[in-house]
């Protein structure tokens, strides 16, 4: 009780002399342009004392040049959005899944793990304590990064003395330019690959984001959105998109590649699923060929920063098919981003129990 009251008069503390933020809530992009005043910060020096953290400014972190983070990689992270719904209240969207797959991807890593009851609550303190970031319904929302990793100093390759678990956030719109709904051009990467099998394309390992940006970078300058990755034994078959998911529709029929330990376990694809098959699609999870992707009758993307996102195009060694005119949303995942969107805006009945309320 005592530290839950110096907690909240260090947060009374921090906002005194705060200006009042003003921001173009009709006009948010992904980026940290809003970013919160306050993170939550907490150190692991050992099993004998686990993580002791606490809310501070926002602002730089101190490390030694030898920190295992910043030599090996030791590092992961999630992401999370808080939403202000239609209930008039701030929640979060299945917050114990970011949660187990953090300790995941720790264990993977031979990090510490942050208990469920740490992290949600880490979580739920940012949100707190930033709560006037988060954008009015429909604007947008509060985007959370939870941040693990090796902060302690080593010389040879080993695992950290000591991490460093911070969870920081900002005001976002969305993820790619030009609106949630409107239609991405994809092009299929023949040459590079996201993952291997027996690697960490299933973790959310920092390294696995920074091993596509030169990819991503010359599709961008060539006029794509994002890039699609195939199987390294074959390159014959759909895996990812840089940072999302991917669906396929045929009819009735909805399919996703597998996890097989070299894609994400997404929180937005799990519960794209769970709604599809709610509606009556026969949904698979299998490995998709690029020439069934070509055929498809329409292609949607799914993550956390996306939401669910139209593909208007895909292009595969110079052939382009262009779905539904790819100028509109198509209609499946058109349905099921309104479904999941609803949910998360508490504009219709919580069923699966996904909802998290904050304050």
């Amino acid at each position: 009780m005592r530290g839950q009251l110096q907690a909240l008069l260090r947060r009374a503390a921090s906002t005194q002399g705060r200006s009042k933020i003003d921001i173009d809530w009709d006009n948010l992009s992904f980026n940290l342009d809003h970013h919160g005043q306050e993170m939550f910060c907490a150190v692991w020096n050992g099993p004998a004392k686990g993580w002791e953290g606490q809310l501070q400014d926002y602002g730089p972190l101190s490390l030694m040049p030898s920190a295992q983070a910043l030599n090996y990689g030791q590092s992961i992270f999630e992401g999370m959005k808080a939403r202000r719904t239609a209930k008039d209240r701030i929640v979060l969207f299945r917050p114990e899944m970011n949660a187990s797959r953090m300790k995941d991807g720790a264990r993977r890593l031979c990090m510490p793990e942050v208990p469920q009851h740490t992290f949600i609550n880490a979580v739920e303190e940012t949100v707190r304590a930033n709560s006037e970031y988060v954008p009015p319904l429909g604007k947008g929302a509060l985007y959370i990064r939870p941040l693990l990793f090796g902060s302690g100093p080593i010389l040879g390759l080993a695992p950290a003395p000591s991490y460093t678990f911070v969870t920081y956030c900002a005001a976002v719109g969305s993820y790619f330019k030009g609106g949630q709904l409107k239609p991405i051009d994809l092009v299929v990467e023949n040459k590079f690959h996201r993952a291997a099998p027996g690697g960490m394309g299933g973790t959310k390992a920092a390294g696995n984001y920074s091993a596509v940006l030169q990819i991503q970078r010359a599709a961008n300058a060539k006029g794509f959105a994002d890039v699609v990755y195939l199987d390294c034994k074959t390159d014959a078959y759909l895996e990812e998109v840089s940072a999302c998911n991917i669906f396929v529709v045929k009819g009735r029929t909805i399919k996703t590649p597998p996890l097989t330990g070299t894609i994400l376990p997404g929180v937005t694809r799990d519960s794209i699923l769970q709604l599809a098959r709610k509606r009556g699609y026969d949904v698979k999870e299998q490995p998709i060929p690029v020439v069934e992707a070509l055929e498809a009758d329409e292609i949607f993307t799914t993550g956390t920063a996306v939401v669910v996102s139209p593909v208007g195009s895909l292009t595969h060694k110079g052939k382009r098919r262009v779905y539904g005119g790819g100028v509109a949303p198509t209609p499946v995942g058109l349905e099921l981003y309104g479904d999941l969107t609803a949910i998360q805006n508490e504009q219709t009945g919580d069923h699966f129990g996904w909802v998290h309320p904050v304050c």
